[in-house]
């Protein structure tokens, strides 16, 4: 969050930062709060990035893709413009599961006509120091793969905050 309050200071973008996540959260989570978080912070962009835990739970993807629907249509129609970020799951979950729940991102996100970043965590997960990145859990990143996320949002991000 830092980071990105540091970025839109130095690009001269006036926005506030809400990060509305809790740890652990899932996409039905999300779904039960994000009614009272539009209503609240009233954003004009809204960052939907759940749905890994989803997968490390083994929650149906049918579940998590109708969830990020649902959250999806809130936030526009609260007047949100949307970026839905991408996950991906590790290779031990099964070749068919992880392509499922890797495409199940860019199939809300076309079906809701909103923006994409495909994979969060590219250039984090599949670095060549994937490991010096994590923590020893293998799933949350350290502070250094931040600038890299933040790198991975900004493009997709700025042509919504009007640049």
């Amino acid at each position: 969050m830092a980071l990105l309050e540091q970025r839109l200071e130095r690009e001269k973008v006036a926005a506030r930062v809400v990060n509305a996540s809790i740890s652990g959260d899932t996409t039905s989570g999300g779904r039960s709060r994000i009614a009272a978080l539009l209503s609240q912070h009233k954003p004009a962009v809204a960052i939907i990035e759940l749905g890994g835990n989803d997968a490390l739970r083994g929650l149906p993807l049918k579940m998590t893709h109708d969830n990020l629907v649902t959250m999806v249509r809130a936030a526009k129609a609260a007047g949100a413009r949307v970026v839905v970020a991408g996950m991906q799951v590790p290779p031990n979950y099964g070749r068919k599961y992880g392509d499922d729940f890797a495409a199940l991102f860019g199939a809300v996100a076309k079906s809701e006509r909103v923006s994409l970043v495909p994979f969060l965590l590219e250039g984090v997960a599949n670095a060549p120091d994937a490991d010096a990145l994590f923590q020893p859990d293998r799933i949350h990143p350290v502070a250094k793969a931040h600038p890299r996320i933040l790198e991975n949002v900004w493009p997709v991000l700025l042509p919504l905050l009007g640049k």
